[in-house]
């Protein structure tokens, strides 16, 4: 285990006006209160937006596993938006510059966030993969090995849409949003909600991204209810895009129901009423204190590799009371 001096710190020491503005521009976990670490390493984790509420609660969740466990300095960040690619490049080469003994990221693009991860880890830090995996073929051709701490979201989004299927009955037209092209759970969850749209005689009549968004989905979903009025369901990526459809539905003073992922608090209320049939719970504290585990031990020398797979758990009105 090394210890390391940052180049961050010293410069903040110095009074850097320029770099000064960068030290706030990240969350600190513990690392804020290191004046010398004392040989304790620091993990860094870089998130997708924290306007996502999921973020927020994966942040927090990270946070007070660090404090839990006391023995690291934890380093967060997040990104604008979540589609904002650059925004993670900048946050991971943060993490070089200060030196940190390990980064653990939920990457907004499954491919092009690689190249950045191997130049970091060609720099010494430890590289743990969670929430959204890293594609396979660019690992490969990288040269790296990085294990995935995360869900199933296929199965997730099959679960949650076959309870959408249930209450449509079969015949019933539904749209698909999806999430960033270039993110692999997009992908898994796209092709869940299919297979549970096609095992319950769904129609799929419409199936375009969103990226996530809340904006964009109440956009996408109203221009989808114009062109087929008849849709009674939506298949939501996230629940970010469903309180988007929300709004949509709403506006067009329409009946639809909801299938979607991630249980946020703020869909919770839709659920309990009816409207949101299905959510999917895939502990996003969780996810980010066992990619810690993970990455402290890459620091201590043991390299773990392949999947290691957390839970997802679907949640309707009767999970909620």
């Amino acid at each position: 285990m090394k210890q390391r001096t940052t180049a961050v710190t010293l410069a903040c020491a110095l009074g850097a006006a320029t770099v000064l503005t960068a030290c706030g521009q990240e969350g600190d976990g513990a690392s804020a209160d290191r004046p010398g670490d004392g040989g304790r390493p620091t993990v860094c984790l870089v998130m997708k937006s924290l306007g996502n509420e999921y973020f927020q609660t994966m942040e927090k969740g990270a946070k007070a596993h660090a404090k839990q466990r006391g023995d690291l300095d934890l380093k967060t960040s997040g990104i604008q938006n979540e589609t904002d690619i650059d925004g993670q490049v900048a946050a991971i080469n943060r993490c070089v510059t200060d030196r940190a003994d390990a980064l653990v990221i939920a990457p907004a693009d499954s491919r092009a966030l690689v190249a950045p991860l191997e130049r970091a880890e060609k720099q010494g830090l430890k590289v743990i993969n969670i929430d959204v995996k890293l594609d396979d073929g660019a690992l490969r051709a990288s040269g790296m090995k990085v294990p995935f701490v995360g869900p199933d979201n296929e199965r997730g989004a099959r679960l949650s849409g076959d309870v959408l299927a249930k209450s449509l009955g079969k015949g019933a037209e539904v749209a698909l949003l999806e999430g960033s092209p270039g993110a692999d759970n997009a992908r898994q969850r796209a092709a869940g909600f299919r297979a549970a749209a096609k095992a319950g005689g769904l129609k799929v009549v419409s199936s375009k991204t969103a990226h996530w968004e809340t904006d964009e989905a109440y956009t996408v979903l109203g221009n989808m209810l114009t062109a087929h009025p008849d849709i009674k369901g939506v298949l939501a990526s996230n629940d970010s895009m469903a309180l988007g459809a929300l709004k949509a539905i709403d506006a067009k003073k329409a009946s639809v129901k909801i299938a979607s992922f991630d249980n946020i608090e703020a869909i919770r209320p839709y659920v309990q009423k009816g409207r949101v049939v299905a959510t999917v719970d895939q502990y996003a504290a969780q996810q980010a204190a066992d990619g810690i585990d993970q990455a402290m031990k890459a620091v201590d020398g043991d390299e773990p590799t392949g999947w290691v797979k957390t839970d997802v758990k679907v949640v309707t009105a009767d999970d909620l009371g």
